[in-house]
């Protein structure tokens, strides 16, 4: 082992003013650590619905009563509240997983040579949606479930997962200005199943905020509309963002597009095919917690992949390599 450098007032203070600068002084990632950290982002951040999820349809969305504590006298779970207590408190728990990870990918993508102040920014979104999503969340727990802001929960999160896919498709990219791959007419079509995908989150959750899986077994307000209507117009939506992707696959292969999206659209309408399955399977057996669990996760896996296909249009070389006899970005950063 070598000889652990010393540690002098300068540098201690160093690390106190700007610690994510001390870091990255003295520890270079290589790229495929940067990547790694912003998938555990992502991972994360559909853990946290999956979980979020599971507290609902337990119904454990009041095991902890309060918030930011879990009972009035203590900051965390009690043996008296029950299983409902555990899986509750487990959840918040998870957010401090949650926020590591987005700190992981923050000091990896700031360590980084040469610095990509792009794939900083991304990290620091994400931790000030978490924080967000935080306050939220007590505040959901504070009015009692109230069904308007745990549908706000949700498409909170659902922004949380676009920012991390963002950042872990540019941790695969370089800094050049992206250069389409496909035509203007392609990109609007894309741009159309985003939109429809947006729209279809939304209304699942309206879904959600007037159907029977309340997330706690006391009197809970529910949205006052008509539970069957809204879920045919989810499935209305659903429909179209399929027809949407299968028209999208086909005018692909038409314009003999690269390889990239045509083998995203793909993997979306696969995608699609089984979350509308489930859907159609939760609808008619009246909603197994189970299944309706199994609708959520998918739920995150498609827009992941709807962004994907959407980032899959454009690619985005390295930085230009210097001219023979220019000092390279690493010198330049070393002689800084």
């Amino acid at each position: 082992m070598g000889r652990v450098p010393n540690v002098t007032r300068a540098d201690a203070l160093a690390a106190l003013r700007n610690p994510l600068a001390f870091i990255a002084a003295r520890w270079t990632p290589q790229p495929r650590t940067v990547r790694r950290a912003a998938l555990a982002a992502l991972v994360m951040s559909v853990v946290i619905v999956v979980t979020g999820g599971a507290v609902r349809l337990t119904g454990s969305g009041l095991g902890c009563p309060t918030w930011p504590k879990c009972t009035e006298d203590s900051i965390h779970n009690t043996a008296e509240m029950g299983i409902h207590g555990y899986i509750e408190f487990g959840n918040r728990l998870l957010t401090y997983v949650l926020c590591a990870a987005v700190g992981w990918a923050i000091v990896a993508a700031r360590a980084g040579k040469p610095r990509r102040r792009s794939l900083t920014r991304l990290g620091w979104a994400q931790f000030w949606i978490v924080m967000g999503n935080a306050v939220l969340g007590g505040i959901v727990v504070l009015v009692g479930l109230n069904p308007y802001t745990v549908a706000a929960h949700f498409l909170l999160s659902s922004a949380l997962i676009a920012v991390a896919t963002v950042m872990w498709q540019r941790t695969r990219e370089g800094d050049e200005p992206p250069r389409p791959l496909v035509g203007k007419a392609v990109q609007q079509l894309v741009w159309c199943m985003v939109a429809a995908s947006g729209v279809l989150i939304a209304v699942g959750t309206v879904v959600t905020g007037a159907g029977p899986h309340a997330g706690d077994s006391s009197e809970v307000e529910r949205m006052p509309l008509d539970w069957e209507t809204v879920s045919k117009l989810h499935a209305v939506l659903a429909w179209i963002v399929v027809t949407l992707t299968f028209a999208l696959w086909f005018v692909l292969k038409a314009v003999d597009a690269p390889k990239g999206p045509s083998a995203r659209t793909r993997e979306l309408f696969v995608i699609l095919l089984a979350q509308g399955a489930i859907g159609y399977v939760q609808y008619f057996t009246e909603l197994p917690e189970v299944l309706v669990g199994a609708h959520m996760f998918g739920s995150c896996v498609m827009w992941i992949w709807v962004l994907r296909v959407l980032l899959s249009l454009r690619e985005r070389p390295a930085a230009r390599a210097e001219a023979p006899g220019a000092p390279s970005a690493q010198a330049s950063l070393t002689n800084a």
